[in-house]
């Protein structure tokens, strides 16, 4: 098969996504910081494509590739004796004695997630000026492309990461004979070293660290340590690059692969571990990462440039094209802008419905790109990472990190990538059992608010130098317990609540029936208790971040206790533990409105430091769970509608997209449009304000500052809240529609209750929706507009929120909505 480009196979595919949309990021120049580089991913490999003349730089990452190992004894064996004390000081009001024991109570701190290497590709031109430049990603084909010309001759890089073979594929193409003169090479600042095998290619080995402090802690004289006597931490990795050339000449030395003369080069890169299992020791226990990298490479050489490209097409359209976007405000979209120029001209204006459904679709391809690991999920930085020591680990921060990267997956018909996750949040039920029992003498299992590769569960903090507001809050299991129960209900996968969700559901409330304790007014409550990473004044202006029962932890536990109690009588099992929870449930500390008709944060109504923190976590109830909701507890929501008033629009990244999701559940959907639109604040790589910096990089990744990668997951969220919301039962089409948008169409995405949901609508109203029923069963429709169903004779009803129209769906069949 003869082609010039991958776009001719892209041809040959099905393409279910109307051609309108906007699918590309690009550029009219390289890329000068690593915030400006394009990510390509297979969920397990990951590549920064910045796009060089030159010298192209494509940085890269395995999803495995972490400091450490297994954490497998008691490192803190007195913990358990500080409890009492902690919390008879909290019930005296002694905040600052509770403070300083509680950190007595504290474990290690989590390892780091690492960089892999470089892959260096110097170019020889003969003296000629490159012009004519241009580079882009293409999400809907994940592929990275740079084009040029020089001397004459115009050059063609275009770059994607696998999934089915395992490889990231380099092809480097000119349209003219034998004009390609390349060395490549790759490096990395970890401990490595290259070897040459044959004429054609090098292999790069190398070991992680045994230990990498966050880059927050600068306690330790040797933040990164290698040494390891116990051959339990420091993890092997291999990397292995070969090139193919029909044409030109290829030699090996030790500067790397050097190719002449060619018209087309293939490289095949690709890379591997040693990690073997969350609880395996990575060198004495760990897995030959020569002999896989061998196996992925030799696999991968043995098909041709056409079929790896047809794969890896086939695999990514199959996620990427079940859900299209379109949305229309009456302006044109400046597709004709390279994407930085695009997002400043946005930001004067904010006239650019494409960018904001293409910043939609790129959450949806980072996580495509970022989660098919099985039980490693995308970190704070997803895949993507090339720092020793990465900002906050670049580890899985439970306190609402972690869960954020996943809140678009269900809805955005990305279920699959889920299952990292899940696996994960087993492994932390093994490790939080041990530290459950070793920490507090309870039953269950408890996570607290970092984790990592190994499954740490324990509170950080080096045993006594973390900050309690953050170290030592314990809610990490029960709201990670959440997407296994979500799981349930977009799916309706009895199978997978009976087997995974139930078991780990109930071992959280386990633990979380032992950690509640009785208030001097009866009311059970947890202490100690934090409202992460919030601080509050009391006895004038002392201040502390310790608390008893926070709204955060009263409302992960009510969310946690009901969740388990639909469960229990979904499978029909477990009715005296269900009692249980039930009668617990009616003890817990009731959520309360403050003197500013705000939902109270902390046990008494007292005043934030930092009234615009960044944290929102009182609102818990609100979003992600749905324990407030306008229509059911209508005073709540009034509530949490002030408490996002005091706490103001502004932001970092990801507090910016938790806020689109609030404004959205509260259906103030200009609101929450207004905040999206900050999500696409163009920020700079130097930008590093923590709390009202928030906004996204050239390349659209969103800066808390720095990157993390949870903001664009959120947004994407955000903007299908807008779109649909289906909590409480029902399935709500347009609930919170911008004004701006005045007319569009999304296709593709998914409801609670396994619905297909396609919705239409112009001049600001519903047009009409189709609803696929997947599973059967019951479909309960509320609208902003009366509508009808074709072939069902019910009409929709007026209700306190617009209208509700209910009746029962065939399986497999197809419900069209039409709007009266």
């Amino acid at each position: 098969m003869k082609t010039n480009t991958i776009l001719s196979l892209i041809l040959l595919l099905p393409c279910f996504v109307v051609a309108q949309q906007d699918t590309k990021l690009w550029y009219n120049k390289p890329a000068a910081t690593w915030t400006e580089a394009l990510p390509v991913g297979n969920g397990r490999l990951g590549a920064m494509v910045f796009g060089g003349i030159n010298e192209e730089l494509i940085q890269l990452n395995e999803s495995t590739l972490w400091s450490g190992g297994p954490v497998k004894q008691n490192v803190n064996p007195q913990a358990p004796e500080y409890l009492p004390q902690v919390r008879a000081a909290l019930f005296k009001g002694d905040y600052e004695n509770a403070n300083r024991l509680v950190k007595k109570m504290q474990g290690l701190y989590t390892e780091s997630y690492m960089p892999l290497g470089d892959l260096v590709i110097k170019q020889n031109f003969n003296g000629a000026e490159p012009v004519a430049y241009y580079r882009d990603l293409n999400l809907q084909d994940a592929v990275a492309a740079t084009r040029f010309s020089a001397g004459g001759v115009e050059y063609k890089r275009e770059v994607f990461a696998s999934a089915p073979d395992q490889v990231i594929i380099v092809r480097l193409t000119a349209n003219r004979t034998k004009q390609l003169n390349i060395t490549v090479n790759a490096k990395s600042i970890l401990h490595y070293k290259n070897e040459s095998i044959g004429n054609d290619e090098i292999i790069l080995k190398g070991k992680a660290p045994a230990h990498v402090d966050p880059s927050y802690f600068r306690e330790n004289k040797e933040p990164v340590i290698y040494d390891d006597t116990t051959g339990c931490r420091g993890m092997r990795f291999a990397v292995m690059l070969k090139a193919v050339s029909k044409d030109g000449k290829i030699t090996t030395d030790t500067g790397g692969i050097h190719i002449s003369s060619a018209t087309e080069i293939i490289l095949y890169c690709t890379a591997a571990t040693s990690f073997n299992g969350y609880n395996k020791c990575p060198d004495a226990e760990g897995k030959d990462e020569i002999a896989l990298a061998k196996k992925y490479l030799n696999k991968a050489v043995a098909k041709s440039y056409p079929a790896l490209a047809t794969a890896h097409l086939t695999d990514f359209h199959k996620y990427y094209n079940r859900v299209s976007i379109q949305l229309n405000n009456g302006k044109d979209s400046k597709t004709n802008l390279p994407t930085d120029e695009r997002m400043e001209a946005y930001n004067k204006s904010g006239e650019d419905a494409g960018l904001e459904a293409l910043y939609f679709q790129y959450g949806r391809y980072l996580l495509i790109s970022s989660s098919r690991t099985p039980e490693v999920p995308a970190n704070l930085q997803g895949i993507w990472n090339k720092e020793l020591r990465a900002p906050w680990s670049a580890n899985y921060t439970t306190n609402i990190n972690v869960q954020m990267n996943y809140w678009p997956a269900e809805a955005a018909n990305l279920s699959e990538m889920t299952q990292p996750l899940f696996g994960l949040i087993k492994n932390l039920s093994v490790t939080g059992t041990r530290t459950a029992k070793e920490f507090y003498k309870a039953n269950g299992w408890v996570t607290h608010h970092n984790a990592d590769i190994w499954a740490l569960s324990n509170p950080v903090g080096d045993i006594g130098k973390g900050d309690p507001k953050w170290a030592n809050w314990s809610m990490g299991s029960n709201w990670l317990t959440r997407h296994l129960w979500e799981h349930y209900l977009y799916t309706g996968d009895k199978k997978f609540l009976k087997d995974t969700a139930y078991p780990l559901m109930k071992g959280a409330a386990l633990f979380t029936l032992d950690w509640l304790v009785p208030d001097s007014s009866g009311h059970l409550v947890t202490a100690p208790s934090t409202s992460p990473e919030n601080d509050y004044y009391y006895d004038g202006k002392k201040t502390t971040g310790l608390s008893v029962a926070t709204t955060m932890d009263m409302g992960i536990i009510r969310d946690l206790f009901g969740n388990l109690v639909a469960a229990s009588n979904v499978l029909g099992i477990d009715a005296a533990f269900r009692d249980t929870i039930i009668n617990t449930t009616n003890k817990l500390y009731p959520f309360t409105i403050g003197s500013k008709g705000q939902l109270q944060e902390w046990y008494k109504d007292y005043e934030d430091v930092d009234p615009h923190h960044r944290h929102v976590s009182h609102l818990y109830a609100l979003y992600p769970a749905n324990l407030i909701s306008s229509s059911a507890t209508p005073e709540l929501a009034n509530a949490a509608r002030r408490t996002l008033e005091i706490r103001g629009d502004e932001g970092t990244g990801w507090s910016l997209a938790w806020k689109v999701n609030f404004w959205a559940r509260l259906l103030d959907g200009n609101h929450a449009h207004l905040l999206y639109k900050n999500l696409l604040r163009l920020t700079k790589e130097n930008n590093t304000n923590y709390n009202r910096g928030g906004g996204a990089y050239p390349n659209l990744f969103d800066a808390h500052p720095p990157f993390q990668i949870d903001g664009n997951f959120a947004g994407a969220a955000g903007l299908m809240e807008m779109l649909l919301q289906s909590q409480g039962g029902e399935i709500f089409l347009l609930p919170a529609l911008p004004d701006v948008w005045k007319s569009g169409t999304v296709k593709g995405l998914v409801a609670r209750g396994n619905f297909i949901v396609d919705i239409k609508w112009a001049d600001n109203k519903l047009s009409g929706a189709t609803l696929v029923s997947k599973n059967g069963g019951n479909c309960v429709i509320r609208t902003n507009q009366p509508v009808t169903v074709q072939g069902v004779n019910v009409t929709s009803k007026k209700s306190s929120v617009g209208y509700v129209l209910t009746f029962t769906t065939v399986k497999g069949k197809a419900y069209k909505v039409v709007a009266k």
